[in-house]
């Protein structure tokens, strides 16, 4: 099978923060990168720092930064399901379902990322998480793609040690520049002027931990 990676979360800078290691590195040996975003992050609570931007600006201010963090981390197919933020989870799950399958049946992945089902902390991670997963179960298992999903909080200790973590310190200055491409929701985060909070960026964001999802059939 032809490797190609599918990325599916719900908000611009999922991708990066969450995953943008691990896709620097597929992209970096020439693997396609599709990244299926749920929202356009209308509803995120930061607006830059200072603020620069506003509740109606930021939707198409953060779609911006957006496409300019894929460039950079090598995702050269970006699609939007285009559901509301901070609603993911009262959209019909069969019918995301149904959508996520259509397009899994198309690009027809070798790998799917994307946040885990019940330990990813926000509701849209979870929501979107079972959607994916729920599209994948709908594939004879012959057809499914290995699922390999992010979880965070107490995540370890009910799942125990992640059955995989990449160590993407080689792609390090990558990741840093998407994140800094998410300019509207990374200014309190990457904190130019605190060295120590750059070295706690850098150590906390050079793993990308997943655990790869069983399907019971």
């Amino acid at each position: 099978m032809k490797e190609h990676v599918l990325v599916i979360m719900p908000h611009p800078d999922d991708e990066t923060f969450a995953v943008g290691g691990t896709i620097a590195l597929y992209a970096q040996r020439g693997v396609p990168v599709t990244y299926v975003c749920g929202t356009r992050g209308e509803m995120g609570r930061r607006m830059g720092r200072p603020p620069f931007a506003t509740r109606e600006s930021l939707p198409g201010l953060r779609e911006k930064e957006l496409r300019e963090a894929c460039r950079i981390l090598g995702i050269t197919d970006l699609r939007f399901l285009g559901l509301w933020d901070k609603t993911v989870e009262f959209e019909d799950p069969e019918a995301l379902a149904a959508r996520l399958k259509a397009i899994i049946e198309e690009i027809r992945p070798s790998l799917i990322i994307t946040y885990h089902p019940d330990y990813s902390v926000h509701p849209d991670h979870m929501a979107l998480g079972r959607a994916t997963v729920r599209a994948v179960a709908q594939l004879p298992p012959d057809r499914r793609p290995p699922v390999h999903t992010r979880a965070f909080g107490k995540a370890s200790a009910v799942l125990g040690e992640p059955d995989l973590v990449v160590d993407v310190r080689p792609v390090w200055e990558t990741k840093l520049a998407a994140i800094r491409a998410h300019r509207s929701q990374s200014a309190l985060v990457l904190a130019d002027d605190d060295p120590e909070a750059q070295e706690r960026l850098r150590r906390d964001r050079t793993q990308e931990a997943y655990y790869v999802w069983k399907f019971k059939d």
